[in-house]
């Protein structure tokens, strides 16, 4: 793959406009080797440009391939990014409060989504230690990550490990997440495979866990019995704990975990100052019944979180999603900027989607190259 002397332009405004066309381009730059200029990012945002989160990723990318890089500042709308070797396996360290004066609760997990890829696909045994929030609004909470979305990345191929080490939720954040990646190489694209989920099987268990940080147990304990009350018509077998833990500041949520018989699905919700422990468990309950309504097998959020890996695949993929969203297009979109495959979303009448990744055939049988950035 080479490296065209001028930056491929991405517009951080289009579609969702949010800071997933920002993640995305950046960790598909450091596989490819390509320079990206991403433009008015998050333009339709209250606070528009780069917040701390998205800073701590700009900067764990620029370590992951020595990338020179413009426009890293709180607040900028625009950022150049060239890399400028290789993707390197190895053990690194990501603070997303140390990107911002006062220190920030951003997301870990959005960290964790932008820099996984690159590594997964490089040479070699990763760790990575990454502070911050862990269970955040607007972001795919840690049991979320450990218990659906990588569970999904080891069927295409791909071996993560998470461990929570800390707790960490808003505003002071302080969490931590250890995660290691187990890289493939440069004969990657051989190793991964290609999925076919278009029906999800009968619900065989909904698990998950009610958790209360520096609340009283019964917090955990009430959301845990009205989510379990609530699922009694699911037929399908129940089993969410309740747990308390220990964090920097008070925070709770109601994480489900759903075995189908050929996928494995995850509903969350957070609670909120004012908000009974009984209405958290009600919106991540109808969130599942909204998706057994429905006949997609993938959930909304693992429709557009697969896509990159699954256009680094040898063949084509094809899935369902239980609905089509912004976030899904959105990313569909950036991806298709890099080349790298056509993605195809066909829009059923309830608004539930088939969706096609057909990896391009200039990519190559082989990642070799990739990343190999000209100086």
């Amino acid at each position: 793959m080479g490296t065209p002397t001028e930056p491929l332009v991405i517009d951080g405004s289009h579609g969702e406009g949010g800071g997933q066309i920002l993640r995305t381009a950046l960790s598909l730059a450091a596989i490819t080797g390509r320079a990206v200029r991403v433009e008015r990012i998050r333009a339709g945002r209250p606070r528009p440009g780069l917040a701390a989160q998205h800073l701590t990723a700009v900067r764990s990318l620029v370590a992951l391939c020595r990338a020179e890089v413009a426009g890293d500042a709180i607040g900028s709308p625009l950022l150049d990014f060239r890399p400028r070797a290789p993707v390197a396996a190895g053990d690194y360290r990501f603070d997303v409060g140390a990107a911002r004066e006062g220190g920030s609760a951003g997301a870990t997990t959005l960290m964790l989504q932008a820099v996984l890829l690159p590594l997964a696909l490089a040479e070699g045994r990763s760790r990575l230690w990454i502070r911050g929030g862990t269970h955040m609004a607007w972001s795919p909470p840690y049991d979320y990550v450990a218990e659906v979305w990588l569970p999904l990345l080891a069927h295409i191929g791909i071996a993560a490990r998470a461990e929570l080490v800390a707790s960490g939720w808003y505003p002071l954040g302080r969490g931590e997440i250890e995660v290691t990646v187990e890289g493939l190489g440069p004969r990657a694209r051989a190793r991964l495979r290609p999925i076919e989920l278009v029906e999800r099987g009968r619900i065989l268990r909904i698990g998950g866990r009610a958790l209360a940080a520096n609340l009283p147990e019964q917090v955990a304990e009430r959301m845990a019995a009205r989510a379990r009350a609530l699922l009694v018509q699911a037929d399908a077998r129940i089993d969410i704990a309740a747990e308390t833990v220990a964090a920097a500041c008070p925070g709770a949520g109601l994480f489900l975990t759903i075995d189908c018989e050929r996928v494995r699905v995850g509903f969350n919700v957070l609670g909120e100052r004012g908000k009974r422990a009984e209405a958290v468990a009600e919106e991540a309950v109808a969130a599942f019944f909204r998706y057994r309504a429905s006949a997609g097998a993938l959930d909304i959020h693992l429709a557009d979180q697969v896509l990159a890996p699954l256009a680094f695949a040898p063949t084509p993929s094809r899935f369902t999603t239980e609905r089509v969203t912004g976030h899904l297009e959105t990313n569909a979109w950036a991806i298709g900027r890099f080349g790298l495959a056509h993605i195809g979303i066909e829009r059923g009448p309830g608004g539930e989607g088939l969706v096609t990744v057909e990896p391009a055939g200039a990519a190559g049988a082989d990642l070799t190259g990739c990343g190999s950035a000209r100086t």
